[in-house]
């Protein structure tokens, strides 16, 4: 109940951030196109400029909102210090825009702070930036800042070009090929330094979509295959984790197709393409290794099931879940009658033997006993009502 408490609270959280993002945006623009048409009850205080000013960057603000939204739906920490910076802000911009469009953006933009704040411990995750996409991050900067100073320096011989803001602007607009004509070059020298902005700007934009482009691709191809990636890894809650797969796993994983999200651990790439075009979500690693697990949201799951055709490995695998997670309830197959009490005493909370149960159904129904055909469905029954009790 507790964890079911604490999701509700994350995803609050995030639809909140998510509502900021979009009404700040909105009343952003709806401030710019009519400033005065719905006036407020600071509007006589706040001059006509200033609420076009905070319209604009209102819009600017509810886009860097969303762009934390994003974030904190993967449970980045990052995301959830920038969405704390930007909520006040955004209550600050409500009010000056001074229109009784934006008052209720100041009243969410407070509430979404006090949920977000009180789900700290929520977003841990870190940011893992690839030296590519850090040398992209780079390089952008650094023709900016070359750009703008260049700029400054030779403002004598630019048309347009009187302070640090147009020079940023020029290069700007330079850099990213747009090109106004509203601020240019009036002599050789400044004509020359123009040209190494265009080049220098492009070719660091180029890198920089090519850094973003790549892995976005990367999740296109990942989500076609049915093969989770770490966005697909990180929303995964009160799921069922599948340790290996083999003969006894394929009728789970057609149970659990109809009744439970579920992730799929395997060792081999051979068995993560069959099941991966089914349909199902795969991770190719060790059922055993914590990393791989940790992967899986382990800590968040409701399940896990182990039944392979190796006891020895499902004893491995289960050992290593039950230390992450004590409170996890573990099923596990024993192929082997004298294997059960070793899966119990490795952390499984209930061990069925399949050899023993089809032996039993065997044997009853040779003896002419009936009512045995819906035998096992009691057992799924029992173990139904057992698994909600707990």
């Amino acid at each position: 109940m507790e964890r079911r408490r604490a999701w509700y609270s994350i995803r609050l959280a995030i639809l909140l951030t998510l509502a900021v993002a979009l009404l700040s945006f909105a009343t952003g623009v709806a401030n710019i196109a009519t400033p005065t048409v719905v006036p407020g009850p600071l509007s006589p205080y706040v001059h006509e400029t200033i609420q076009q000013t905070a319209g604009f960057t209102g819009a600017l603000t509810g886009f860097l909102v969303l762009l934390s939204f994003v974030g904190l739906r993967r449970g980045l920490e990052a995301a959830w210090l920038s969405t704390m910076i930007l909520l006040p802000l955004t209550a600050a911009q409500g009010l000056l825009q001074s229109n009784s469009l934006s008052l209720p953006l100041v009243a969410l933009s407070l509430i979404a702070l006090v949920v977000v704040g009180f789900n700290r411990k929520r977003f841990t995750q870190e940011v893992s930036l690839s030296t590519t996409q850090l040398g992209a991050l780079a390089a952008i900067a650094g023709a900016q800042i070359y750009g703008t100073v260049g700029t400054f320096a030779l403002r004598e011989q630019f048309a347009g070009v009187n302070n640090l803001t147009d020079a940023f602007y020029y290069t700007l607009v330079t850099a990213s090929t747009v090109g106004y004509g509203d601020a240019s070059p009036t002599t050789q020298v400044a004509r020359l330094f123009g040209m190494s902005v265009i080049v220098i700007g492009t070719a660091s934009f180029a890198i920089a979509l090519g850094s973003v482009l790549g892995p976005a691709i990367e999740a296109r191809f990942s989500r076609a295959l049915g093969i989770m990636n770490e966005s697909q890894l990180a929303t995964l809650e009160n799921h069922v984790v599948v340790l290996g797969y083999g003969e006894l796993t394929e009728p789970i994983l057609e149970e659990l197709e109809t009744t439970a999200e579920f992730v799929v651990i395997v060792p081999d790439k051979e068995h993560t393409t069959e099941l991966s075009e089914r349909g199902y979500k795969v991770l190719t690693g060790e059922p055993s290794d914590e990393d791989v697990l940790e992967r899986v949201g382990i800590d968040r799951a409701r399940a896990v099931v182990a039944a392979t055709n190796s006891d020895a490995e499902d004893a491995l695998s289960i050992l290593t879940a039950r230390q992450l997670n004590p409170n996890v309830r573990i099923v596990a197959a024993a192929t082997e009658r004298e294997n059960i009490q070793k899966l119990k005493r490795a952390g499984a909370d209930t061990v069925i033997s399949p050899a023993v149960i089809g032996g039993h159904l065997l044997v009853q129904s040779a003896l002419g006993q009936r009512g045995m055909e819906d035998f096992a469905d009691r057992i799924l029954d029992v173990d139904e009502q057992h698994t909600d009790a707990a």
